[in-house]
């Protein structure tokens, strides 16, 4: 898939969503390896909803049965870099308590929305809070954290698309792709 341009914007294409949906399928089948029990899968809004959603099928398609609950974390707002804070915009509902939990994430990339969620959801009683992310960003890492399942290893690229936005642009792209600075670089 070569470039595209959208209101201006130059993206590149890094991850088809061809590549994406397999590598998903694959995910969802080492999810399902682990016999995971009274599964609750949690995906942090706003840019996992579509990894999350495609995930949660194919975990439904590899065996599994798991309930949803959501919650809205933030430590990016409008900004292409992390405050280094994040807020809780909305908590999940449901009682972790005993359950294994599975916290959905877009990008791993200072790790420390992930941190915060998982730590959180583990001081309220989660037998386990195992992770998944879509894209995985070394090299950034502000927190002790890693992923348990990941989709891809990402360059050091701002990326849009499959969810993930730029100032609430490029969300519905169906590929993971970078914004190309104008000076072509």
């Amino acid at each position: 898939m070569t470039d595209i341009t959208i209101d201006g914007h130059r993206i590149g294409v890094l991850f088809s969503d061809t590549e994406i949906a397999s590598r998903v399928k694959a995910i969802a089948i080492e999810i399902a390896a682990l016999k995971p029990a009274n599964l609750l899968v949690v995906p942090i809004l706003k840019g996992s909803f579509v990894f999350a959603a495609d995930l949660i099928r194919a975990m439904h398609h590899a065996g599994l049965s798991p309930e949803v609950d959501f919650m809205i974390l933030s430590s990016y707002r409008k900004s292409q870099k992390s405050s280094g804070q994040v807020n809780v915009l909305r908590d999940i509902e449901t009682d972790v308590k005993g359950r294994d939990v599975l916290l959905i994430d877009d990008i791993l990339e200072s790790g420390r929305t992930l941190a915060f969620a998982k730590d959180l959801l583990n001081a309220r009683g989660a037998r386990s809070t195992l992770t998944a992310v879509l894209l995985n960003k070394p090299g950034h890492l502000a927190a002790h954290i890693s992923a348990d399942f990941q989709g891809f290893v990402c360059p050091d690229k701002f990326v849009v698309g499959y969810g993930m936005d730029m100032a609430h642009q490029f969300r519905e792209l169906p590929f993971v792709g970078h914004v190309i600075p104008a000076t072509g670089i």
